[in-house]
């Protein structure tokens, strides 16, 4: 069994846990720190997000995995991009974007694109059938996500919507969150 204390995020105080099989970050007020219970329900909850993620690619784009899918939101935000920029976005390597972009030019999602000064350089954009492609896997998540939250009581949807942002800002402020920024998914 793994001791939590000789984990590689055991230099860092707020990761470090208090004992082994205490769940309290060590230097957390007992007070104050999230229970089993709280962080069970958002373990259930990005479970909940990620299937509606899943889902949508599934049932709009058969045969689109979601880390192409990603790659191709990332290109709708930026446009025509180099496939090295492209890779540090994503947090992949250089390989995997080229093994990406391989099958979504076969299914006509992406095109390849020499720049016009460094002709080494390749870029990539979405073609119009992948800007619609997008476009549907945003709609259909839209629709989903309202599906659900319309069988929740009012009150509860404006608690959860709320509960929500405050996560996000909570994350999105810890240095380690992610040093790419939000993630596309």
């Amino acid at each position: 069994m793994n001791d939590p204390s000789t984990s590689p995020d055991a230099s860092d105080p707020d990761l470090r846990l208090s004992s082994p099989g205490d769940r309290t970050p060590a230097g957390a007020d007992r007070g104050t720190a999230p229970s089993d219970d709280e962080i069970a329900a958002f373990q259930v909850a990005t479970r909940d997000l990620i299937d509606v993620a899943v889902r949508s690619v599934e049932v709009v784009a058969p045969g689109l995995s979601l880390p192409q899918f990603r790659l191709m939101l990332v290109l709708g935000d930026l446009g025509v991009t180099p496939s090295t920029k492209l890779a540090r976005e994503l947090g992949v390597s250089p390989s995997s974007v080229t093994r990406m972009a391989d099958r979504l030019v076969t299914s006509g999602h992406v095109s390849r694109e020499r720049d016009a000064e460094k002709r080494s350089i390749v870029a990539l954009a979405l073609t119009p059938h992948g800007v619609e492609t997008v476009r549907e896997v945003l709609s259909w998540r839209h629709v989903e996500l309202a599906r659900i939250l319309h069988s929740m009581e009012p009150g509860d949807r404006a608690v959860t919507a709320r509960a929500l942002t405050t996560f996000h800002l909570a994350a999105a402020s810890r240095p380690e969150h992610s040093h790419l920024g939000w993630l596309p998914l």
